[in-house]
């Protein structure tokens, strides 16, 4: 998705140029005169991922824009920009939660990269948030990404079997994230912050489920050199996760209903049963009714596991989500690989949102997770996911160095790229075809329109967008000559 950059300014002229800048490297921008307007525009919920907030504003300025913005709860990156490097101006800025600042004007490189460094640090401190709630134990169904209504309907009804000790059964297919699910339920019941164990009960060979689950005391059968607590003692107090509980061998579904029902295991060559104080959410991609009726799972088991049953649906049922769970997996991506991916393009998004995803969210993470380690571009193209569009990236064209053209073309190629056209007499490009300065713009759009009004200055600063006593600044600063005489 495009990031937008709120440009906070009361001079429309630097609102525009900065836009220019912005636009070119595909940033989408939005626009206030002032710290009320922008506090307003935020308020709205309008969107806002960095924040441009010039210093010096009539009204509310731009120190108190920002402690307001803080205030009220408003987390995105501001970069303050000011027309003076004083170091208190600077580190007010900073301590009012500033995250970078530039003196005014800038050069286009120094506005993108203070933008995309301020970006990257949105990410970082978002994944390392992410994670200190995962170790902890406290992901919640605020944390789940979606907003469709079959992932509504899952969060509203997860939220309150989280609040009792009922078992939960998660349903659906493989790579829907079940165990999102059951860390979020987990996170949201008064057992948060307590462990949260998660076993794979399909992947533990037959003969060691038992040991696994509820342990076994040493020398209790060959190899079981040491003791071993279980899954079930190390989840004491807080949630065992079993995924894939259908792959239970059935004797170990035995024991399974005792721990369920009497709140006690008995490890491998104990003497003695353990108490144990565990909740049990359960996930399997099968259907246990049909397991059941051939026999490979108990029928009371089923019962006392899908007692809350929730089914968590699978992509193609909620492509609305798609385009949040691709901002969310490129944040995270560009942390763990180290790179700068803005987002994905219109087309990209469009595509992924009409594929089908047979992988679910799986899927789709790791095809994030392959386009980002191999992009170049700012966003995600099309081509960066040659599986679904069967599109190729470009290659870069191979040249055979033609013959030197005529010196006579090379100077009216350089005349051509140097002179202005009729319609456009400030140039936004130099020689070489890049962007000039900021500042070389602007000294030159108020030259151009000086001249075009005659140094009239009234009329210039209401053609330009600007108070007057900012158009005589911007003259005394860029050392622009006017004929006084004329000027009204």
């Amino acid at each position: 998705m495009t990031k937008t950059v709120l440009v906070v300014d009361d001079d429309p002229t630097q609102r525009r140029l900065i836009q220019a800048v912005l636009e070119r490297d595909g940033f989408a921008v939005a626009h206030a005169e002032g710290g009320d307007t922008a506090i307003a525009h935020l308020t709205s919920g309008a969107p806002a991922d960095v924040i441009l907030l010039d210093l010096v504003m009539p009204g509310l300025n731009g120190q108190d824009t920002l402690k307001e913005l803080r205030a009220r709860g408003f987390t995105q990156p501001v970069i303050v920009l000011t027309a003076s490097g004083g170091v208190d101006t600077v580190v007010k800025a900073m301590q009012a939660g500033a995250s970078d600042f530039f003196i005014k004007p800038a050069s286009p490189e120094r506005i993108t990269v203070s933008i995309r460094n301020a970006l990257s640090m949105g990410d970082l401190k978002g994944e390392v948030e992410r994670l200190t709630k995962r170790a902890g134990g406290k992901t919640s169904f605020a944390d789940l990404i979606g907003t469709s209504p079959v992932m509504t309907m899952v969060k509203r009804m997860g939220e309150r079997a989280a609040k009792s000790a009922i078992p939960v059964l998660i349903t659906g297919e493989s790579g829907v994230g079940k165990e999102l699910i059951a860390r979020a339920v987990h996170g949201s019941s008064d057992r948060s912050g307590k462990p949260f164990v998660a076993v794979n009960c399909g992947a533990i060979p037959e003969n060691l489920v038992e040991s696994i689950l509820f342990g076994h005391e040493k020398g209790s059968f060959t190899g079981a050199s040491d003791k071993h607590l279980g899954k079930f003692k190390e989840a004491d107090g807080g949630t065992l996760f079993l995924d894939e509980v259908g792959e239970l061998p059935l004797d170990v579904q035995v024991k399974l209903l005792r721990a369920l029902q009497e709140g006690e295991i008995d490890p491998i060559g104990s003497k003695r049963s353990l108490k144990v104080d565990v909740r049990i959410v359960s996930a399997t991609n099968r259907d246990l009714q049909q397991a059941v009726s051939a026999g490979r799972f108990r029928e009371d088991l089923y019962y006392r596991l899908n007692v809350f049953p929730l089914e968590a649906p699978s992509l193609r049922e909620r492509r609305e989500d798609i385009p949040a769970l691709v901002e969310a997996f490129i944040r995270r991506f560009n942390v763990e690989e180290g790179k700068r991916v803005i987002g994905a393009s219109p087309e990209t998004l469009q595509l992924l949102t009409a594929f089908d995803w047979p992988g679910n969210v799986r899927q789709l993470e790791n095809t994030i997770y392959r386009a980002i380690v191999l992009a170049d571009a700012p966003y995600l193209q099309p081509y960066d996911f040659p599986a679904i569009s069967g599109l190729a990236a470009p290659m870069e064209a191979v040249s055979i160095a033609p013959a030197p053209p005529p010196a006579a073309m090379l100077q009216a190629a350089h005349a051509a790229m140097s002179a202005p056209a009729a319609d456009a007499p400030v140039r936004i490009l130099d020689d070489r075809g890049h962007l000039r300065t900021l500042e070389d713009i602007e000294r030159d759009l108020i030259q151009h329109a000086i001249d075009v009004y005659a140094g009239h200055m009234s009329e210039v600063a209401r053609r330009l967008g600007i108070g007057r006593s900012t158009l005589y600044r911007k003259v005394r600063e860029q050392g622009i000559e006017v004929d006084m005489k004329e000027a009204g």
